[in-house]
């Protein structure tokens, strides 16, 4: 019972400790955009251009002002929280596999001539990943919170890229079925018979 505890606490500093640096990161990172006039902005992706899908990673850390980071900082910071949980080594893959298929989305379908950066593409696609009933309340809670959040994929705002909130939520919810846990047997399996 206290190694279980102890699992659990250790499990819930490091994802802890991983989540407040991301953020950190993003609202340094935006920091330095703001310092140097938007420079960063440039590794924003523009769609259907070949050269900008080595802009799909960097683009989802990236922001378009202040309003934009602190908008994606409580709803990362709580889902990559919960979604933390379950193994560090996991839940970088469940980010690359998001932010891959967010980033993707955005190159093959937005509007030409536009740019398009933020973490709300991996916001959505945490919340397509929530799968245990507790997680999907505390989700649920967060898109009431957050707003946008179940609307987010829907085109209604021409500012905002719907296309990278539906594909993170695909993405979400395609590494919820890749990176499953193989379920655990209920009830033991009777040892084989020799004859």
């Amino acid at each position: 019972m206290t190694g279980t505890r102890t699992g659990t606490s250790a499990r819930a500093l490091t994802a802890g400790a991983l989540m407040l640096g991301w953020i950190a990161l993003l609202w340094v990172l935006e920091s330095i955009d703001m310092a140097t006039g938007q420079a960063l902005d440039t590794y924003g992706i523009t769609p259907r251009e070949p050269g900008e899908l080595l802009d799909i990673v960097p683009a989802a850390f990236l922001h378009s002002g202040w309003e934009h980071v602190a908008s994606n900082t409580l709803p990362l910071l709580i889902l990559g929280f919960i979604a933390a949980l379950g193994g560090i080594r996991r839940f970088a893959a469940v980010v690359l596999t998001v932010i891959v298929a967010s980033g993707l989305g955005v190159w093959l379908t937005a509007p030409p001539h536009t740019v398009t950066l933020g973490a709300s593409g991996v916001v959505f696609g945490l919340f397509g990943y929530l799968r245990r009933p507790l997680d999907i309340v505390v989700g649920v809670v967060i898109a009431v919170v957050y707003g946008s959040l179940l609307w987010g994929v829907l085109p209604t705002d021409s500012g905002i890229s719907w296309q990278g909130h539906l594909f993170g939520l695909i993405g979400g919810v395609g590494a919820a079925f890749a990176f499953r846990r193989p379920r655990r047997a209920t009830h033991p399996v009777p040892p084989a018979s020799t004859v």
